[in-house]
């Protein structure tokens, strides 16, 4: 029988849980999703190879349960951000930034783009989770517009815009040559909305 990990069946599954996509996370950072097995993240998690299947059916699988839990976090973190920011021009500086924050692993993940190494209805899934922070963004947008902070213009448009601005490349790593970055990208597109 598998020794469970914590007090509790349940505490089991989240630890499990949390492994697995941690391993998830550090291995498509290394080598890319395309490069993968289920082997490869039990290996990496430490759980054995069958606990795999109790929590995911495939590799996809486990990949939709990793993004909708990061999506879920990031989305929690900028409705946080915006209860904290004065106005609708100060929560866009900080969807902005905090996109810069963002783990890499599946934006600059090496090898081929993700959506084009998995199944169509694995990619639509992942377009979703994209959608949902772009219309978190429209939001922001269509305040600032109200406001009279930005013009009027294609807020769908605009939130895709950004979002290839700031997920396109990784900023440097390093300050003070992130800072310039971060700060240049914010400036640039601040000055293209019209703000």
């Amino acid at each position: 029988m598998p020794k469970i990990i914590g007090t509790t069946i349940a505490e089991h599954r989240e630890v499990t849980r949390t492994r697995l996509f941690d391993a998830l996370a550090r291995l498509m950072s290394e080598r890319g999703f395309d490069s993968i097995t289920l082997a490869d993240i039990a290996a990496e998690a430490g759980v054995g190879r069958t606990a795999v299947y109790n929590h995911v059916a495939d590799k996809e699988a486990l990949l939709i349960a990793f993004i909708e839990h990061e999506t879920k976090e990031y989305l929690a973190l900028l409705s946080d951000d915006a209860g904290s920011a004065a106005s609708p021009l100060d929560r866009l500086r900080l969807h902005i930034r905090r996109q810069f924050e963002l783990k890499p692993h599946y934006h600059f993940a090496p090898g081929p783009v993700l959506t084009r190494v998995v199944s169509p209805e694995t990619a639509g899934r992942i377009r979703r989770h994209v959608e949902l922070v772009e219309e978190h963004l429209e939001g922001i947008l269509n305040e600032a517009i109200a406001a009279g902070l930005i013009p009027d213009q294609d807020v769908r448009s605009v939130s895709r815009l950004i979002h290839a601005c700031v997920s396109g490349r990784p900023a440097p790593a390093q300050d003070p040559e992130r800072s310039r970055f971060i700060d240049a990208t914010e400036q640039f597109l601040l000055r293209g909305l019209g703000a």
